[in-house]
């Protein structure tokens, strides 16, 4: 063995492994069950960062070792196509060119977006292969493969046919930067303070933070129980500025204790509003364009921001006197989740996915114990998600996604619904001039059928009827209202069956100072760069280090320098024990003790107890095995076999933590015979 381990070579030892078929199971006819996970597949839209690192080696150190153990396992790969996410990525290059989405049309920008999404997905397959994930690359499925595209168009048909889709004009979450609607799960709540403006509106003085949208109120309502305004109802109030008389009308849905206690009433720009609008039978006024500037407006405000408006119109209001007082107010307001700029609530036709009745199969699965959690407090998350939510808006008015297979007919006014195919004409009036929706779906509602699509749309025929239900989905726990309970909602609609049988939610990546890692902040740690220093080991076991699998891990370089001293004692003790030639009596104590390390890390891997076995395995090899049984070998109290078996034991049980050092040692010791892997090799017995 050379003198230091060489952690340039892992590439070589993942080409072995990969050549060998060790990646690729069989289904199994000795009654093993099969240990299954579908991989959370990483956005198209940039290369991994360093939670993906955490990721992969949470998932490969279970992979490995059920692997080991000796039955069916399947570590399906995939990529996601990741909607709006990568849009948005690529619509900021296209800035930096100068450039926008609007100097393209629809087929070219989808094509420019493809490219640029397939070169990010053979960077994000190669690094998986650097960090060590054991994959099958031979199922490999992309989010945009027609078979999973064929399976997503399926699902919706079924769906509109069971009454379960629909289309409907709501009040929805649009962004004006990203030029679409956004579901209740994507708009992010903040906290913020603005001034709350109390303008007089002639009979009553109502309260408001946003006096841009006053030219779109069509009423002022009051609390029919309150007796300062019982004597006003049915009379009129006048909008400042624009002198529009308007009624004042009385609803249980204001708030009495809020502002004066009088609500202006803007249908088009409030969700409260919108509701007492529809009915009051109001009419919509809109004063904001889908991008975000002022529309149906006095002159002298057309085409501005929003905030710009804003100012100029209190600055009016100040100069009529219209503004009694200003209040500082602290309120929840809606902010996009990719660019944090605010929410514009408007009333939009939308498709809609009825959620009630898909939520009471998820909430029976996880109470029954169909899907367990492996952290309880996450189990309580995803039923108070599936209590709560609205019916899910899956539309949305961007490019980059799979189009909704619905046809309009501007005859009879229908929407014509395939599982993908054309119609050649109105089921309703036999037109056959019919228009296809452009908009596309939520991605989160294509990537909620990854489990069962995948599997269904492998090229190895009965992947489906024997991998499924999967056994472990292991995403970050950010998403678990995003993709979790809706796997389980839709995995249980299509198949009858749980999508997955365990949920392990792992933590974030944030840096040494617990700072969440970003690069605005500068603080980024790049997983490559950290392989190419000290090898994907040292990063892998780092990741993972110190903490429970669904808490955050504090990271730094220092961290994963640390554990390449590990490894490092690895190959020298191996290297080390290797040279033994003296012989003794077999040690029992000896031989307890191996046995013990087997159990206590065994233990620990069927219970995902993923850092406490590491932390374990580390404190017996190097203070135990390498401190202590090294010494007294020595002396002759531990023969050579005795150290050399135990030694193959530790490689296999540090296989799935460190797999390319203790595989490295397996091939140059030559402990497990001339040709065999040890990624092959069966874990020890007890």
């Amino acid at each position: 063995m050379e003198p230091r381990y060489d952690h340039t070579k892992e590439s070589k030892i993942y080409d072995l492994w990969e050549k060998s078929g060790a990646f690729s199971p069989s289904p199994s006819t000795n009654h093993h069950s099969p240990f299954t996970i579908i991989m959370p597949p990483p956005n198209a839209s940039d290369p991994l960062h360093i939670g993906h690192a955490r990721e992969v080696a949470t998932q490969d150190i279970l992979i490995r070792y059920h692997r080991m153990k000796g039955g069916p396992t399947l570590w399906l790969p995939g990529a996601d196509h990741a909607g709006i996410e990568t849009q948005f990525v690529f619509e900021k290059k296209l800035k930096e060119k100068g450039k926008s989405r609007f100097d393209f049309d629809r087929d070219t920008l989808y094509k420019m977006i493809w490219d640029y999404a397939q070169n990010n997905k053979s960077c994000m397959e190669s690094q998986l292969k650097i960090l060590g994930a054991s994959c099958d690359w031979t199922r490999n499925k992309f989010t945009l493969d027609p078979d999973i595209i064929k399976t997503v168009y399926q699902t919706f048909k079924k769906m509109f046919d069971d009454g379960f889709i629909y289309r409907g004009a709501k009040m929805v979450n649009y962004c004006p930067r990203c030029g679409t609607n956004f579901s209740q799960l994507e708009v992010e709540t903040v906290e913020r303070e603005d001034l709350l403006y109390f303008i007089d509106y002639g009979t009553i003085t109502i309260a408001t933070t946003r006096p841009e949208t006053i030219f779109a109120d069509c009423a002022v309502a009051v609390n029919p129980k309150d007796k300062r305004y019982k004597n006003l109802i049915g009379k009129t109030a006048n909008i400042p500025l624009i002198n529009r008389a308007i009624p004042i009308i009385a609803d249980k849905l204001v708030d009495i204790a809020t502002g004066t206690g009088a609500l202006k009433i803007t249908p088009a720009h409030d969700p409260i509003d919108f509701e007492i609008g529809k009915v009051h039978n109001l009419a919509f006024i809109s004063v904001i364009d889908e991008k975000g500037r002022m529309i149906n407006t006095p002159k002298k405000y057309l085409g501005m921001k929003v905030e710009s408006a804003r100012k100029e119109v209190v600055k009016d209001l100040e100069a009529s006197e219209k503004i009694i007082k200003t209040e500082k107010i602290k309120h929840i307001v809606g902010t996009c989740y990719r660019d944090h700029g605010l929410i514009e609530p408007k009333p939009s036709e939308q498709w809609f996915l009825k959620i009630k009745p898909l939520t009471e199969p998820a909430l029976k699965a996880i109470e029954k114990g169909e899907i367990k959690f492996a952290a309880a407090k996450y189990k309580k998350i995803a039923i108070y998600w599936l209590k709560n939510l609205y019916d899910w808006n899956i539309s949305r008015q961007i490019v980059w996604g799979i189009q909704i297979p619905a046809w309009h007919c501007g005859q009879c006014k229908k929407w014509v619904i395939t599982g993908g195919v054309q119609p050649k004409k109105c089921e309703g009036c036999g037109n056959t001039k019919l228009v296809q929706d452009t908009d596309t779906f939520d991605t989160w509602f294509s990537s909620s059928q990854w489990p069962f699509a995948t599997l269904k749309a492998s090229p190895f025929a009965g992947d489906f009827e024997y991998f499924y239900p999967t056994t472990v989905m292991d995403p970050s726990y950010d998403i678990l209202p995003f993709w979790v309970i809706r796997m389980i909602m839709l995995g249980l609609y299509v198949t009858k069956k749980v999508p997955f049988k365990h949920v392990l939610l792992h933590g974030l990546v944030r840096d040494r100072f617990g700072v969440k890692i970003s690069k605005s902040k500068g603080n980024v740690i790049d997983p490559i760069e950290m392989i190419n220093k000290y090898g994907a080991d040292a990063l892998r076991v780092a990741s993972i280090w110190g903490i429970l699998v669904e808490n955050d891990n504090c990271l730094s370089e220092e961290n994963i320098r640390g554990q390449r001293n590990f490894v490092n004692k690895i190959w020298n003790a191996s290297r080390f024990v290797m040279q033994f030639t003296k012989t003794a009596d077999k040690n029992a104590l000896f031989e307890s003790k191996i046995k013990t390390v087997i159990q206590e890390v065994t233990n620990h891997l069927e219970n995902f107890r993923l850092s406490q076995a590491a932390e374990f395995l580390y404190s017996e090899f190097w203070h135990w095995y390498c401190d202590e049984a090294i010494e007294e070998a020595k002396l002759g109290k531990i023969g050579a076999n005795q150290m050399r078996s135990a030694l193959e034991t530790f490689l296999k049980l540090l296989h799935p933590f460190v797999p390319f050092v203790t595989e490295a040692v397996w091939q140059e010791t030559k402990l497990g015979g001339p040709k065999e892997l040890l990624i092959n090799s069966p874990w020890p017995k007890i």
